[in-house]
């Protein structure tokens, strides 16, 4: 008897709890819209905060809420934003992909140290001292904190300093937002001509730092044909929305920190022997090149 009071007292107490919750459940209730978990569904479940939520189920709710597109998924693609459409009962627009680009050459050839790091490796805590070993106080550090912020093996270490895998790479932002330095931007895969470089320092002080540093002297910006290149604070940018990636700027550029990837195919040229044509280069920058070359050779003679 003197067992069984307690277990009834304790057990009438939880079910009067029990029923407070139950009524307060619908009292309180929050209607969610059965579109937000479908979208959620479709999604690839990184929660990386890419597409400027902070996960997947809050971008779903702000689509629903039609406080965001279909297509802000950079890791999904083409593929989740059509499927997201469909559920919204919209057209998903074509979006150009994007991956994130690291604005530096400052490998351990190009650059120096000004002494030797004996810390973990990570970019936030050598950052701490006197901003980091190497002599350039904008550049890469290469210790890989953006490698192991990414969730798809699309950032890896090379001779100091860090290498993005653009068929990897999503977009997501998340080795922007680590990076101590800010030497990594998202930029469109089509943009075919980067300035890798981040240094603000004078030319003066760059040339003694980096060999490969731009020295904002203005050349690509004058010889731009499209006037889609700007220097401000010492360094060169590019303005992807007006450039053609024809190549003219990273064949001027005396330091080298403009770096073009554009492909030009040969043209078929009756007797021509020449197959060392560097086939990156404008044409015109190309005659100019084997000028210099055959006037060097006359002249070593």
């Amino acid at each position: 008897m003197d067992i069984l009071l307690p277990v009834l007292a304790i057990g009438g107490m939880g079910l009067i709890f029990g029923a407070i919750l139950a009524v307060a459940s619908k009292i309180f209730a929050v209607d969610i819209d059965e579109r937000v978990p479908q979208i959620v569904e479709v999604l690839p479940g990184a929660n990386c905060g890419g597409c400027g939520f902070a996960g997947c189920n809050a971008y779903a709710d702000a689509v629903v809420k039609g406080e965001a597109a279909v297509n802000c998924c950079p890791v999904g693609g083409e593929i989740a934003a059509e499927k997201i459409a469909y559920i919204m009962g919209v057209t998903a627009e074509k979006s150009v992909k994007q991956a994130a680009r690291v604005l530096c050459q400052g490998s351990l050839e190009n650059t120096d140290t000004r002494y030797e790091y004996d810390g973990p490796m990570d970019c936030l805590t050598a950052d701490r001292l006197g901003g980091g070993p190497k002599s350039c106080a904008y550049g890469c550090m290469g210790l890989g904190s953006c490698t192991s912020v990414c969730k798809f093996g699309a950032i890896e270490v090379k001779d100091g300093v860090a290498v993005v895998d653009e068929e990897k790479c999503t977009a997501c932002g998340a080795c922007v937002n680590i990076c101590p330095k800010h030497v990594i931007a998202i930029l469109p895969v089509t943009s075919k001509v980067t300035v890798k470089c981040s240094s603000k320092d004078k030319g003066k002080k760059t040339r003694t730092v980096c060999k490969t540093g731009c020295i904002g002297c203005g050349i690509c910006a004058k010889n731009c044909p499209k006037e889609a290149i700007t220097v401000e604070n010492n360094v060169a940018s590019i303005n992807s929305e007006l450039c053609v990636s024809c190549g003219i700027c990273a064949a001027k550029c005396p330091q080298k920190c403009i770096i073009s990837t554009r492909v030009i195919k040969k043209a078929a040229v009756p007797n021509s022997t020449d197959d060392n044509r560097d086939d990156d280069a404008p044409p015109k920058i190309q005659v100019a090149k084997k000028a210099n070359k055959i006037s060097g050779s006359l002249s070593n003679n």
